[in-house]
């Protein structure tokens, strides 16, 4: 196998990745009620709330299942906002099946989600601070753009080799 068809290879492996990763994100936004009442269940259970600084974390769930509980009874219609945060990132990642198809060509879709991987950062902290989010749940929130640069960041790179590559043979 020739270096243009491994750095292919390598590309729409993490161009897969990265789309699955959007996915599973926006597909969690829909049942919020039910996770988050999981996970609630599943800290309780396994007695972690003594040992995560505190019971800080199982006093958070407990304030978000109590919020969510009190919205779905009173304002079920809001929502309808998770549901067009799990579609943006749906379409998001329809937008690289570019890059999988022709990489060369759409290697703008890398910087895109390199941009919006590194705005993910600034936003949960203003909008974090505005909505009174704890600060280790902001940082939680700041670890999806770090964790979704790290397979955009390989793939520019690659992507750029790979458009050498195929420069020279022109």
């Amino acid at each position: 196998m020739n270096r243009a068809e491994i750095l292919r290879r390598r590309i729409q492996g993490l161009t897969v990745l990265f789309m699955a990763g959007l996915v599973l994100s926006g597909v969690t936004a829909i049942p919020l009620r039910w996770e988050v009442s999981r996970l609630a269940i599943f800290i309780a259970s396994n007695d972690w709330s003594s040992h995560l600084h505190g019971g800080v974390l199982t006093d958070w769930l407990s304030s978000v299942q109590s919020a969510l509980d009190r919205t779905a009874a009173a304002q079920p219609f809001l929502f309808y906002g998770t549901d067009w945060l799990a579609f943006g990132h749906f379409v998001i990642a329809i937008a690289f099946i570019g890059a999988l198809r022709d990489p060369v060509r759409n290697r703008w879709l890398f910087d895109f989600g390199l941009i919006a991987c590194t705005l993910v950062i600034p936003y949960a902290f203003v909008c974090g601070a505005v909505r009174e989010i704890p600060v280790w749940w902001r940082l939680i929130d700041c670890s999806f753009g770090v964790f979704g640069a790290v397979p955009l960041w390989f793939g520019r790179g690659w992507t750029a080799e790979l458009e050498k590559l195929t420069a020279k043979k022109s």
